[in-house]
């Protein structure tokens, strides 16, 4: 066993971990938080977490085996499952993400008929024919036997052996396939995003000009607040564009190696990497790690919530702490100098 192999071993348990581990955290946090589950995005959240969790607990100790054996780890009949489990999450995953940006760009660009286009019933639907489309072609996959354990990417997966006749319909179908999960879900995220990006640049303007205004007639205004005016103004401006650049980028490098290296594997001439197979499937079972983060844990409802289960799980409350009235005096008044400053930058 060379230092790739422990390498690539390494990184699927790390990943495995993350996964798990953050993805059971949404869940804690949908299951806590009466605010989190009235609200429509919600629902696809929940439904990419299932996804990557199963893909946590199922497709990636599978790879894990197949890389330390370098053959398939178990028998026919779970190579098969596990196969069809590995086209259905993954397709329910890029689903699920589309479905996140479309609710973004309604309640950004009609944020009057948010409320009446994106009700709790849309969303299920949306979630439901992201099921029903991953299941047609998984289910197609699995029912032509183009479902099997693939060496070059330690997995099982879609894969045509050598023996087969079908090799045109397989590419026909691999084609058709990546180009309804993958690009599509690509095309509404460009889509949708780039136009709450256009939207968010146009009300950071007109912030923007009402800002330099209130500094205009503020004359008597310290001025490390104006310094700080001037700062969150540049800040707005490039926060946004950050946020669009992180969904749209973190899509793009984690399923794309994946499905050009599956796109060029189609050619009878060329013959994958085995090393790089792996990684490329590595880098898609980094997005299962990498979601929770970028559209869950790190928002601030959702820190909030943690912030209580663990409170009340080290049975703590609140308001209370370790602090001396001295330092919550301190603490308190810097909250009403940061309110203060903020008041007078917007």
């Amino acid at each position: 066993m060379n230092w790739l192999d422990i390498f690539l071993e390494s990184l699927i348990v790390v990943i495995a971990v993350v996964s798990l581990v953050a993805n059971l955290l949404v869940l804690l946090c949908f299951t806590c938080s009466a605010q989190v589950r009235s609200q429509v995005p919600g629902i696809f959240i929940m439904n990419l977490s299932f996804c990557n969790i199963f893909i946590a607990v199922l497709n990636m100790p599978s790879t894990l085996l197949g890389v330390v054996k370098h053959q398939k780890p178990f028998g026919d009949h779970f190579c098969y499952t596990v196969g069809f489990m590995d086209t259905f999450l993954t397709t329910n995953t890029m689903l699920s993400m589309a479905a996140l940006s479309i609710d973004r760009w309604i309640a950004v660009v009609f944020p009057l008929t948010y409320s009446s286009k994106m009700r709790l019933k849309n969303a299920a639907l949306m979630v439901s024919y992201a099921w029903l489309h991953s299941l047609a072609f998984s289910l197609t996959s699995l029912l032509l036997s183009w479902v099997d354990y693939s060496p070059a990417y330690a997995s099982c997966t879609l894969h045509l052996r050598e023996d087969a006749e079908s090799r045109v319909h397989f590419m026909v179908f691999t084609a058709v396939f990546h180009a309804c999960t993958f690009a599509l879900s690509l095309f509404i995220l460009c889509f949708t995003y780039l136009k709450v990006l256009q939207v968010a640049r146009f009300h950071c303007k007109r912030i923007d000009v009402i800002t330099v205004q209130t500094l205009l007639l503020l004359v008597d205004i310290h001025p490390s607040v104006k310094q700080r005016c001037l700062l969150e103004q540049r800040k707005r401006r490039q926060r946004a564009t950050k946020k669009i650049g992180i969904f749209i980028g973190s899509f793009v490098l984690c399923f794309a190696p994946y499905v050009i290296t599956r796109m060029t594997e189609l050619s009878p001439s060329v013959k994958i990497d085995y090393y790089w197979g792996i990684m490329s499937k590595c880098l898609v079972y980094s997005k299962a790690a990498s979601d929770p983060f970028v559209y869950s844990l790190l928002r601030q409802q959702y820190k909030k919530t943690l912030f209580g289960v663990c409170n009340r799980i080290l049975g703590r409350n609140t308001l209370s702490g370790h602090s001396s009235p001295s330092c919550m005096e301190n603490e308190c008044y810097s909250q009403r100098v940061n309110k203060l400053m903020e008041d007078n930058c917007h």
